[in-house]
């Protein structure tokens, strides 16, 4: 039976980049405007917070300890005993309108993270990979809202959103160089009620994407075709990700800062929420290599 519980009730205000670690049996995800990286476990509780200095758009953790974030500027590290972080790599200096957003973990123990146009309209973003060596790759360019970065359970797609056109992404992929290839739409929104934002992808192979500013789940087939849609108490909804130990539950992160006037108005907003009994399981969520 479905069950859709609130498992953090402090709001955020921009709840994002849900991630279920396998190792630790922890939930971790960020509140893009504390801005900080949030953990607990799998209940909702033992809450652990690390304050940032500058927004933040995702983050993974890393074999060695701690995470790797993309904040506002670049990649950065971030140490968890101290709570300090270290830039890697300014991802695009020098320009006022671009920050980092979304990002992934490939099954190599590469970072993938794109960046957005802070005021959401105009193609300034870019996709970047940041490879275990820690060099900085451009993979992408000509992108409003970069967002729900993930692939396929057999490696060879890698699916990408652009959350102000509207359009999700299906790109060829080499899991042995990192490399993208034939972009095609797997997916458009056009007809939906929102827009695509985070995104993972289930053991079946099916496409989960966080449908903002309508509160619903929507699950694509691997050619693109919605399958199932699933509702939630709030409009806000933000990002997707499996977890638990049987990584049979979905959380949902979503965000409580107003826009257009009408999420301060929703009790739930900036929660996080766990999804029980939708009968499917997620794949599990690498670390970063470097």
């Amino acid at each position: 039976m479905l069950r859709i519980e609130q498992l953090v009730q402090e709001p955020d205000r921009l709840g994002e980049g849900p991630l279920w670690d396998v190792r630790e049996q922890r939930f971790y995800w960020i509140d893009s405007y504390g801005p900080a990286v949030k953990s607990c476990d799998a209940a909702g509780g033992d809450i652990k917070r690390w304050p940032l200095p500058q927004p933040v758009g995702s983050m993974a953790l890393r074999e060695g300890g701690g995470a790797v974030l993309a904040l506002r500027d670049g990649f950065h590290f971030l140490d968890f005993e101290s709570g300090e972080t270290e830039l890697i790599h300014a991802t695009q200096p020098g320009e006022l309108r671009p920050r980092l957003n979304d990002g992934k973990v490939d099954r190599r123990g590469r970072f993938i993270a794109g960046s957005m146009d802070y005021e959401e309209r105009d193609p300034v973003g870019k996709l970047f990979r940041l490879d275990p060596d820690l060099s900085v790759h451009l993979l992408e360019e000509g992108i409003t809202c970069s967002n729900g970065p993930c692939w396929s359970p057999d490696d060879s797609t890698f699916y990408f959103a652009d959350t102000t056109p509207g359009l999700i992404y299906a790109y060829g992929y080499d899991i042995e160089t990192g490399s993208l290839t034939s972009r095609r739409i797997f997916a458009s929104f056009e007809g939906l009620r929102g827009y695509p934002d985070g995104a993972t992808v289930d053991e079946e192979g099916y496409l989960w994407s966080a449908e903002v500013y309508s509160g619903r789940l929507i699950r694509f087939d691997p050619e693109g075709v919605v399958d199932r849609i699933v509702g939630l108490p709030v409009q806000s909804t933000t990002s997707i990700t499996f977890g638990g130990p049987d990584l049979d539950i979905a959380y949902v992160t979503s965000m409580a800062r107003p826009m257009g006037g009408q999420y301060h108005k929703e009790r739930e907003a900036g929660a996080v929420f766990a999804i029980h009994g939708l009968g499917v399981r997620g794949i599990e969520e690498p670390r970063f290599a470097g």
